[in-house]
């Protein structure tokens, strides 16, 4: 009796080691099969999606077998790992087991969405709403009512984003992108004004931005920035208007059409610096830190007027008289390759979804100049042929 007893312990360990060792083999050749992919896909994986609801998933879409191998796997191998939410690249000849090393480092497949210094707040909402990778639950709000769904309530949109290249996963949504870029702008500033000269004509780091803003939309050019925020804080130190086309543009809204009049520079707007004295009341675009930096860090000089020289920089001058000849230097006597601003540079490609581009400049109708007894136009010419290349 005993050594049957014994037989049959040594058979049931027999059987059991078997049964182990075809248990490991099983779960092995389960984790190194291939997955079913003949061509590059993406797995999406919604918030909330468990491993066990994807193993079913991903065989009744037989991109895998042996589902119930796979969560036996996972429950005794890999518990409590979490299942990142996003996308993830499935290749030809990817196995299970790669699939899980992704999942368990969160290789989720990343897009981005390019904010350009120099654009609207209008142009901001444009981008974040094409951009198919986001979710969309702003549109058909006013302005107002996103600031509201960004925990932002009253604060004017314009000009308090970071212009940044921003990275996420597909279903972030438009609320969470946006309120990264608000956040940049803040720490970017913050640290900016905590660095500022001394002496500056702003009451807080929101007049600053206001000045950031109109040294962005004056020059594309790096060196040109502090030598651009220079002329402006004279002229408010001195009590002259600022006189600066941006602001006339920005004023007039969806009325501009490439070109403004001399009745547009007469036309009273809240931003319209040849009718109103001092910074206008907000930002009117999107700035960078570099922009930020010279609003801040001025360039010392005694400039009060600056004109393009159409290759995008700019000649500046102490006076009126030495400002007026090069206008007609450079802007009445044109070459055929004028340019009121840099030409543009080509952008870097993406590695998933393409950025978008910055809008072309837009070169304004020439208009005539006026009258030679016309007044001195501040930061712009007195003899003027076209708006936004004097200044």
């Amino acid at each position: 009796m005993r050594r049957k007893l014994l037989l049959l312990l040594e058979m049931g360990l027999i059987l059991a080691g078997l049964a182990v060792g075809w248990s490991a083999w099983k779960v092995n050749s389960v984790l190194q099969q291939p997955l079913h992919v003949t061509e590059e896909r993406l797995l999406d994986v919604p918030n909330g999606t468990n491993p066990n609801r994807m193993f079913y998933r991903m065989q009744s879409e037989g991109l895998l077998d042996d589902a119930v191998w796979l969560r036996l796997y996972w429950r005794f191998n890999m518990a409590g790992t979490p299942l990142h939410t996003g996308e993830y690249r499935l290749t030809p000849g990817m196995t299970v087991e790669q699939l899980f090393d992704a999942w368990r480092r969160g290789d989720v497949v990343q897009y981005n969405l390019t904010l350009v210094e120099g654009w609207t707040f209008r142009q901001v909402r444009s981008a974040v709403a094409r951009h198919e990778k986001i979710k969309h639950t702003l549109d058909g709000l006013s302005d107002s009512q996103v600031m509201d769904k960004l925990g932002h309530t009253g604060v004017f949109p314009e000009g308090r984003f970071f212009p940044d290249t921003y990275r996420f996963v597909r279903g972030m949504t438009d609320v969470e992108l946006l309120q990264q870029a608000y956040m940049r702008l803040d720490e970017v500033l913050a640290k900016e004004w905590a660095e500022r000269s001394t002496d500056l004509p702003y009451r807080d780091p929101y007049q600053a931005l206001i000045m950031a803003s109109l040294v962005e939309k004056e020059t594309g050019i790096p060196q040109e920035r502090g030598q651009i925020a220079g002329v402006f804080v004279r002229r408010l130190r001195l009590g002259m208007m600022l006189q600066t086309d941006p602001t006339v543009i920005y004023g007039m809204g969806e009325r501009y059409n490439g070109r403004i009049t001399r009745a547009d520079l007469r036309e009273p707007t809240p931003y319209n610096t040849y009718t109103i004295t001092g910074l206008p009341p907000t930002p009117i675009a999107m700035v960078g830190r570099e922009a930020i930096h010279a609003a801040l860090n001025p360039s010392e000089g005694t400039s009060l007027y600056f004109v393009a020289r159409g290759d995008g920089s700019h000649v500046f001058s102490d006076d009126l008289d030495d400002h007026n000849s090069a206008v007609r230097e450079f802007q009445l006597k044109r070459r055929a390759d004028y340019r009121s601003s840099p030409a543009p540079q080509p952008q870097p490609e993406s590695d998933e979804a393409a950025a978008p581009q910055a809008p072309e400049p837009t070169e304004p109708a020439e208009q005539p100049a006026p009258e030679p007894d016309a007044p001195a136009g501040g930061a712009q010419a007195a003899e003027r042929p076209t708006p936004d290349e004097q200044h």
